[in-house]
């Protein structure tokens, strides 16, 4: 079966995944069967639905008749034989128990076509188990959305040891045609990827506590401001309920032994009951104001020993064959927000220290969980998951992390690569596009620049203040901050290619800066656009008190500044921000249009215009001195006769910048 013959997907369950996961399979224009054991969740499931896609409509992240289409699409169902008929893909999203989940297999083998594909939503279950209740087990495999379905962009697909290959990249394809994206894990093991990188560390943390070592805030002081993690860890399980991580972790126990031993903490919080924020209470007193964790507190052994040990964990998974470094790093952005993945957390470090840091514990304490993995030391005597530091890069502009750079057509593309964090500007981000900028500068083949954000949902949403948090509020680090971002963004506003900027979902804050040192930016019908700052007590730092007003006036940059409203983009085209709004189904196709018209212009033209035009701001007679300069000096080129002799044969230039 091709994913081309996929027509209807039944889903088993119509709790909080579930029916997430039958609208994501009808916004992509699939029948969907939704189905559970009772009339009252199935109508629930299906009131979420449509209460989540009018949402989605109201934000205008879809159109009226798009989420009308959709729910059409979906069908609910008590009665599992007629949910099951002509069903080509069934996903099973019962509750995580294995019991449960082989006893809805023993059903549905009964009811199901020959052809469907069976696909499990569990979270850390063994697959092979699991398909070996069916009588399909090679067209059986994993499909572990991420909560909530309809935001969250991993699905990991994981092989039972039975999976035929057809079945997985059968799978990989409907994934993609969901707007997803989906990471292989090559074989079945206990969490799969990210919830075998996260319920360890989670683990951990608390035996941190539990030892006195560290308090409870200054683990998640380290974890969220100094290795800049969405959460700290504690306050992560607080809000994914500590039962669930445990009931995780209870499992790796019994399966992959004594490493995995569930420390005494989460056991006493289970057995209270006090679970997180569900319950009211975990880690932390929701009742009270949650979470308050301070950024002041952070510990350099607490962060070498959760590094250590998450890298141990990547080892594991790389060494048996389960993903590769990449594949580990990608899946954990997504899944868990991490700004970088765990992989390239634990190169940053350095394995060979926190190899030293595990070895170091595991004669201390004797616990199996430090007890270092071979591939662990192999990959510190080889410099690192990601290979050593002296591979030269210098011939190609592959090898970013947080960019996508290419040329193409004499265009240089920059996109931004951090979809899992909206596309939000790091240092390391900065320091990229400084190289990035320069070398795309420097080329001759390049004739313009294109400026995008990877996904669709943000070309920016501004800085990333988490992996920023570790400089706190020394006004010096903040200083040097706004002027690498100043700076950074300079050189696209000083380079003499044109510079284009193509804007789809979130601009705001130090997004919007990026865009504001473009010289032409188009915006799709749904972009956002703002400069939120005073709302968070800041300034727009990164030139956006400047080049703003130079662009808008001072009145209008005044009013977007001050009042921190986000703005549509026809309402900054109307304030000449933006220079064309598009249907959003055609930014890509109009901006690549664009800078192909801008890469075939006249190079040395371009040049003394964009450098006359910013003499200009600051004084009128240097400008026009550098435009008679530019004048005279054109009148002595190759491209001036080229431009003449296409406009009297009324062709085409071909202009080659001499």
């Amino acid at each position: 079966m091709q994913v081309e013959d996929v027509q209807r997907v039944t889903v088993l369950g119509a709790g909080n995944m579930g029916h997430g996961i039958a609208e994501v399979a009808a916004l992509a224009g699939y029948d969907v069967a939704l189905r559970d054991i009772k009339e009252e969740f199935v109508e629930k499931g299906y009131d979420q639905i449509e209460w989540s896609l009018g949402k989605l409509a109201e934000r205008d992240r879809i159109d009226e008749e798009e989420a009308d289409a959709a729910l059409d699409r979906v069908d609910a169902f008590v009665d599992l034989e007629a949910s099951l008929a002509d069903a080509d893909v069934v996903v099973e999203v019962v509750p995580e128990k294995m019991e449960i989940k082989k006893d809805v297999y023993d059903e549905v083998v009964e009811y199901a076509p020959e052809e469907a594909v069976f696909v499990t939503n569990t979270s850390s279950l063994s697959i092979t188990e699991l398909s070996e209740v069916t009588d399909r087990p090679e067209r059986f495999c994993g499909m572990h959305f991420f909560n909530p379905p309809v935001r969250m962009d991993l699905v990991e697909v994981i092989s039972g040891e039975h999976t035929a290959d057809d079945t997985l990249e059968l799978i990989e394809d409907l994934a993609e045609s969901m707007e997803k994206t989906p990471v292989r894990v090559r074989k079945d093991s206990p969490g799969f990827i990210v919830n075998r990188i996260l319920v360890p560390l989670m683990n951990e943390a608390a035996w941190i506590v539990e030892s006195g070592d560290a308090t409870m805030e200054a683990v998640d002081s380290t974890t969220k401001f100094d290795m800049g993690l969405p959460m700290g860890s504690f306050e992560l399980a607080d809000q994914v309920g500590i039962d669930v991580g445990y009931h995780v972790l209870e499992y790796m126990h019994e399966v992959l032994g004594e490493a995995y031993r569930p420390c005494p903490l989460l056991v006493e919080k289970v057995e209270a009951e006090t679970l997180g924020k569900k319950t009211g209470s975990g880690f932390y007193d929701y009742e009270n104001g949650g979470a308050e964790i301070p950024s002041d507190a952070i510990d350099s052994d607490v962060r070498k020993r959760l590094l250590a040990v998450m890298a141990n964990e990547v080892a594991g998974l790389v060494g048996n064959d389960v993903a590769d470094p990449a594949a580990i790093d990608r899946a954990v952005m997504l899944g868990a927000g991490f700004p970088d993945g765990p992989a390239k957390l634990a190169d940053n470090e350095g394995l060979s220290d926190l190899v030293a840091v595990l070895d170091s514990l595991h004669e201390e304490t004797g616990e199996e969980r430090y007890e270092v993995t071979d591939y662990l030391r192999e990959a510190a005597e080889a410099g690192g998951f990601h290979g050593g530091s002296d591979e030269d890069e210098s011939d190609t502009l592959a090898g970013y992390d947080t960019l996508n750079v290419s040329v193409e057509d004499r265009i240089g593309h920059i996109e931004v690569d951090r979809p899992h964090r909206m596309n939000t500007i790091s240092g390391e981000l900065l320091d990229e596009l400084d190289d990035a900028v320069d070398r795309l500068d420097d080329d001759d083949a390049v004739r313009a620049i294109l400026l995008s954000g990877a996904g669709d949902r943000a070309f920016s949403a501004g800085a990333d203040v988490q992996s920023m948090a570790a400089g706190g509020a020394d006004p010096i680090t903040a200083v040097e901050l706004s002027r690498h971002g100043q700076q950074t963004f300079g050189k696209l506003e000083d380079s003499d290619k044109p510079v284009l900027a193509a804007i789809d979902g979130y601009c705001l804050g130090g997004g919007m800066e990026f865009a504001t040192a473009a010289d032409i930016r188009i915006a799709s019908e749904r972009s956002e656009l703002g400069q939120p700052e005073h709302n968070l007590g800041l300034l727009p730092g990164w030139g956006g008190t400047q080049r703003l007003a130079r662009i808008v006036g001072e009145g209008r940059a005044k009013e977007i500044i001050f009042t921190a409203e986000r703005y549509d983009a026809e309402t900054l085209a109307e304030y000449g921000f933006i220079n064309e709004v598009v249907p959003s189904d055609e930014i890509d196709e109009r901006a690549w249009e664009l800078a192909e018209s801008l890469a075939a212009g006249p190079p040395i033209a371009q040049k003394y215009t964009k450098r006359a035009m910013h003499a200009g701001r600051t004084d009128g007679e240097a400008g026009l001195e550098v435009e008679s300069l530019g004048f005279g000096h054109v009148m002595n080129t190759d491209d001036l006769m080229e431009g003449i002799t296409a406009f009297m044969g009324d062709g085409e230039p071909d202009f080659e910048g001499k």
